[in-house]
């Protein structure tokens, strides 16, 4: 694990600030902001904290029960049409401004990555791979990853077929399978691809695909022009 629990001390009282889903096709991208003293949760928790991505599902889950038990925990998300309306940065930073404003405490701000967001009076510091140097930072993307899965996962019973419950809204070869065959719902960004292509026959109709210089692009059985290899993301 990332933290040494032996000596808790060593960790400063901050806001521990992450995101998850920014690279998912469809779904919000949520934001958790976990404050805790590290000296006064339990050492066995603070040694088990580590970045979601390399917990086991129900090791996640059973962590993010705790440090909801034991810290202070907000969390916000931006919609998909605010995503596709302002861009994926300016809405990440957005939700992590409103989720860190939430906590109301006077503490100091780590966030996970290269951006402090704007709109908080707190001192505040960007940290790359901060998931695996603050524990508050690393309690905050379990937190995110477990509340989004869930998301996910209730939308997945509304709209069946995508694979949400396990793909989380990542480009995964399902997912694309899927959106070809199924089409979108309004949970998808369209200001991503592969939505944002989906709209290229408007250009260029079927009849003329052959003449309209489609060096790199395959159509569709549904007369859709598409990259020839997607890139995918994994949850």
């Amino acid at each position: 694990m990332a933290f040494d629990s032996s000596n808790p001390a060593e960790f400063e009282a901050v806001i521990g600030c992450d995101e998850v889903g920014r690279g998912s096709l469809c779904g919000p991208v949520l934001v958790a902001a976990v404050w805790f003293e590290p000296s006064a949760i339990p050492s066995c928790l603070l040694g088990e904290l580590d970045d979601s991505k390399l917990l086991p599902r129900r090791m996640r889950a059973r962590l993010a029960i705790e440090i909801r038990r034991v810290a202070r925990v907000a969390v916000a998300w931006s919609t998909p049409s605010m995503i596709d309306k302002h861009g994926i940065r300016n809405m990440t930073l957005d939700a992590m401004s409103r989720a860190i404003l939430r906590l109301n405490i006077d503490a100091p701000v780590r966030v996970d990555g290269l951006d402090v967001p704007p709109g908080i009076s707190l001192p505040a510091l960007a940290i790359v791979k901060g998931d695996a140097k603050v524990p508050q930072i690393a309690a905050a993307s379990i937190v995110a990853k477990v509340t989004r899965d869930k998301m996910m996962a209730q939308l997945s019973i509304r709209h069946p077929g995508y694979g949400w419950e396990k793909n989380a809204g990542y480009g995964t070869p399902e997912h694309l399978a899927a959106i070809e065959e199924l089409g979108t719902t309004e949970h998808h960004r369209m200001s991503f691809a592969p939505m944002s292509q989906r709209c290229l026959p408007l250009l260029y109709p079927a009849i003329e695909v052959a003449h309209a210089g489609t060096q790199g692009v395959e159509v569709t059985a549904r007369g859709l022009l598409r990259p020839k290899a997607y890139e995918t993301a994994r949850p």
